[in-house]
């Protein structure tokens, strides 16, 4: 059981703890091979992403954002590009956009999957746009098959940020699988995280990857010798070595949060039936997964009207909550005002005013899930009784 006074909404201590001997081994295996940068951990564990996957390539990066920025650029994006993406998403995917020069433009979401809107990409699209770069957000995969007929038409590059997906799927295709590329984080509170940054960009196709791998270290095709202006981005080997003890247990460890979800689930559903009379400002909505996807749920986020008495009650009743994310992009400060597209994002920007995560994470066990259950449950009891005076 997780013995805190509060449920974390994350909680990645809890993965060392569950596999601390191997952890442990694989570090010290790296410390004593003498090999510390783009070593042999390194290259198995790119092997071993590649082959979860089903793709040919995986080059390992120092992060998530440049993950995006370095698989931007490989599929030749430059400088003065415009890149389609989207405001709900964490601040890397917009910063990776202009990292590289290149110009972010904002588009609606989904009600339903609250990814990127396949039908609002049109009107958006100039004769500077370059690519796509769909966000599968939270781990909800974005509607894949009609983000690439879009980009089939307009003929666009594709980068599908994967960043909070690992192992999600699209009508048993996995997410990452669809673009000219991918980009994954390895943050520790991913699905698939290591103890520091990590990062690693997908591919199907030879020179994408050949131009990855260049551009992760200063531009070499040999050694000292710099073919193209790149930059210093490569994983590490120690995280290397402990992506590769946790990926074996990445499908379970999903499994673990799709059942945790569930739960949550049949509690809101149960109590929105029952409390038919409940204030609408005070129900508690899950979310929404379309048919025939998997979503790994990397985050557990709700919708409720009056989500601060929300977050306030469930955490004096020892459940931990967070906001993924406070502001949406457009929003804060280094970007008001200067992204094309940001004036006409209404359900983005509704959105933001009800989300809610609550805790997530595989080594939540029974006892603490049920603990939070009983949180939503008082919520309910709570201002039912309220009514009924």
């Amino acid at each position: 059981m997780i013995d805190l006074p509060t449920i974390p909404v994350a909680y990645p201590l809890a993965r060392y703890q569950n596999s601390k001997d191997a952890i442990q081994q694989a570090i010290f295996g790296v410390l004593a091979s003498g090999q510390y940068i783009l070593g042999k951990n390194v290259e198995a564990f790119e092997r071993e992403f590649a082959e979860y996957h089903g793709v040919e390539y995986c080059i390992g990066v120092a992060n998530g954002t440049d993950a995006v920025a370095l698989a931007l650029k490989s599929c030749g994006v430059q400088a003065g590009d415009e890149v389609i993406t989207v405001a709900h998403t964490a601040v890397a995917t917009v910063s990776a956009i202009e990292y590289i020069g290149a110009i972010p433009v904002i588009c609606d979401i989904d009600a339903q999957t609250r990814c990127l809107h396949p039908a609002r990409i049109a009107e958006l699209i100039s004769p500077k746009t370059r690519a796509l770069l769909p966000v599968h957000i939270y781990g909800h995969p974005c509607d894949m098959p009609a983000v690439m007929s879009v980009a089939e038409q307009y003929n666009l590059i594709v980068v599908e940020d994967c960043a909070q997906a690992h192992g999600a799927m699209i009508a048993g295709q996995k997410v990452g699988t669809f673009g000219h590329a991918s980009a994954y984080s390895f943050y520790p509170t991913k699905n698939l995280g290591c103890f520091g940054d990590g990062g690693a960009i997908l591919t199907r196709n030879s020179t994408i990857a050949d131009q990855a791998r260049m551009l992760r270290q200063y531009g070499w095709k040999e050694r000292y010798i710099s073919a193209t202006a790149g930059y210093n981005s490569r994983l590490d080997e120690m995280q290397a070595a402990i992506l590769r003890v946790h990926l074996p247990y990445l499908d379970a460890e999903n499994e673990r949060r799709i059942n945790i979800a569930a739960r949550y689930c049949a509690t809101l559903e149960h109590l929105n039936h029952t409390y038919l009379d409940f204030p609408s400002q005070k129900r508690i909505y899950p979310p929404s997964i379309a048919e025939g996807i998997r979503h790994v749920m990397h985050l557990f986020v709700v919708e409720c009207a009056d989500r601060t008495m929300l977050a306030d009650f469930l955490g004096r009743h020892g459940v931990g909550t967070g906001l993924h994310y406070p502001q949406a992009i457009h929003r804060q400060t280094a970007y008001i005002q200067r992204l094309r597209g940001a004036d006409t994002l209404p359900v983005t920007d509704e959105l933001y005013e009800r989300i809610l995560s609550l805790p997530m994470f595989p080594e939540l066990d029974d006892a603490s899930v049920a603990r939070v259950c009983a949180g939503l449950e008082a919520w309910y009891a709570y201002h039912h009784h309220d009514l009924s005076q």
